[in-house]
């Protein structure tokens, strides 16, 4: 929202207004729109947003990606990629992907990953590392049932920015 703010015998000067008061809300928009997002104004979004808790993640979380034009978001809709599943700190399912008849399968060809506390754009909060590959996932929080991501690499280009949602048997269940 614009307006103008006028003083005595000045001439008026014009307000900028953020059309979302907090960051999470704006996010939630972006996710609601479709996640049509330019990967700079991904990353501001993203460093404005709150740390979360390696324990926060606990649990099976589905998959989604800002629209940025990135080009892992291909290759993760050829694999029909779902989400990750947080079993422990130590034992994390990083790329979980639908099978043929819609179920959850490990793809076991990205490996596994644990949770850990990392310092990333000045900012210390939950990561996903793999266990053998050069990938870490950086979080951060949007509700309690949605967390921002962006995947830090060697192998693809940086600034993969996506959110995982709170995986509950009950909202898939009325989607079908």
């Amino acid at each position: 929202m614009t307006s103008y703010a006028r003083s005595a015998n000045r001439p008026a000067k014009l307000v900028l207004t953020p059309r979302y008061p907090r960051p999470e809300q704006e996010y939630l928009a972006i996710i609601k729109a479709g996640g049509k997002i330019s990967g700079d104004a991904a990353t501001k979004l993203f460093d404005q947003l709150k740390p979360i808790e390696p324990s926060f993640l606990m649990g099976e979380w589905e998959g989604g990606d800002l629209d940025i034009g990135h080009p892992i978001t291909q290759e993760l809709k050829r694999i029909n990629w779902a989400g990750k599943t947080f079993r422990t700190e130590e034992d994390v399912d990083p790329v979980v992907v639908r099978g043929t008849g819609g179920e959850r399968t490990f793809m076991e060809l990205h490996g596994r990953a644990r949770v850990r506390e990392v310092k990333f754009r000045g900012v210390v909060s939950a990561a996903m590392v793999y266990d053998d590959k050069p990938i870490i996932d950086h979080f951060r929080f949007v509700s309690e049932d949605i967390v921002a991501g962006i995947m830090d690499t060697k192998i693809a280009p940086p600034g993969y920015h996506f959110y995982l949602t709170r995986y509950r048997i009950e909202l898939v269940k009325s989607k079908l």
